[in-house]
């Protein structure tokens, strides 16, 4: 199976709208479905993720079954299976620009490394405490996972220690965002879960690192 994908669906119902974030596996599109106007009954839109990409959606209803693959493709509820049709921007911004003001800002994720043996950033990844900084303060309610790792060099038990060091660490150099303290989560994975898969006792420097992803 492919990599799953998260695609945004707007639905319009008689007036109303709703919004959903659904999981499918991304795949090809299919050729481009022809232009027409929308109608006034319900219908769903397939748009595209903010990276650019577009995954696939499947409609199953008791006549068939409908593919959306492109962003902008639609296919009314209940309408002929199989059959979608082309919303233009205006016309989406028009029947679903409140549901789309309303989407949650997705997580974003930095990684900070480090110089062996101790708490100390690497000279490459000080700057990056002002990106994540920038990222907490665009958040009105921001919640904050701090993870440390270690590389293999040394035993499990310092290495765990270790990481929650450097955990620490970071989480002292986020405290001019003044974040609540409930919204914080600070822990270390030592040594497991490397980003650079190693044997025992390697000085890895990518896996000297603090994971910190901000929703």
């Amino acid at each position: 199976m492919s990599k799953p994908v998260l695609n945004w669906v707007l639905t319009w119902t008689a007036g109303l709208l709703s919004l959903a974030l659904l999981a499918s596996c991304a795949a090809p599109p299919p050729p481009p479905a022809a232009a027409s106007p929308v109608p006034s009954k319900s219908y769903v839109v397939l748009l595209s993720n903010s990276d650019g990409s577009t995954g696939q959606i499947k409609l199953t209803m008791a006549a068939g079954e409908t593919v959306l693959a492109k962003a902008g493709q639609a296919s009314l509820l209940n309408g002929p299976p199989g059959q979608s049709f082309e919303v233009s921007r205006a016309k989406i911004a028009q029947d679903f620009g409140a549901a789309m003001d309303a989407r949650p800002t997705k997580p974003v994720s930095f990684l900070l490394y480090f110089l062996p043996g101790g708490a100390q950033l690497a000279p490459e990844s000080v700057a990056d405490i002002n990106k994540v900084l920038a990222e907490i303060a665009a958040r009105p309610v921001p919640d904050v996972s701090i993870i440390g790792h270690t590389d293999t060099a040394g035993d499990d038990a310092t290495n765990e220690r270790l990481g929650l060091e450097r955990a620490r660490y970071v989480a002292g150099l986020l405290a001019s965002a003044n974040l609540n303290p409930r919204n914080v989560a600070v822990e270390s994975h030592g040594e497991k879960n490397l980003l650079v898969p190693t044997a025992d006792n390697i000085a890895e420097p990518r896996n000297r690192r603090v994971e910190i992803t901000v929703r």
